[in-house]
């Protein structure tokens, strides 16, 4: 089973940006999906990138479109989210997610991170 430790977030002022790391260990990393989704306290959580592990494609929330971009390197089983031109609504916990099977991007996500904080000061 895949385990996930995110690293990375921080504070940042707008128009700033960072660069978000999901380690994963165990093995199989090649054959799940993984996305960042993020959660600010009293909203719901969003999907905000995710990368397919069959063809590499990739899905951003319109909100970051442009901004954001996700990658991964499976040979250090590293899944990253490159975040540039940040503004203060990005602020939220950023969680790594993973999801078996062929559903993309909405999957069933069922490996999480313990979450990185992110803040975007004006």
């Amino acid at each position: 089973q895949v385990q996930l430790v995110e690293s990375g977030g921080g504070l940042v002022q707008a128009g700033g940006s960072l660069r978000l790391s999901c380690a994963a260990s165990g093995r199989r990393f090649n054959y799940y999906s993984m996305a960042w989704f993020r959660q600010d306290p009293g909203k719901e959580r969003e999907l905000v990138a995710a990368i397919n592990w069959r063809d590499g494609s990739t899905y951003y929330a319109d909100s970051v479109k442009g901004r954001f971009t996700i990658s991964r390197d499976n040979a250090k089983n590293t899944v990253y989210l490159q975040m540039n031109g940040l503004k203060p609504e990005d602020t939220a916990v950023y969680y790594c997610a993973a999801a078996g099977g062929y559903a993309f991007p909405y999957a069933k996500y069922d490996l999480w991170g313990q979450g990185t904080q992110v803040t975007v000061s004006s």
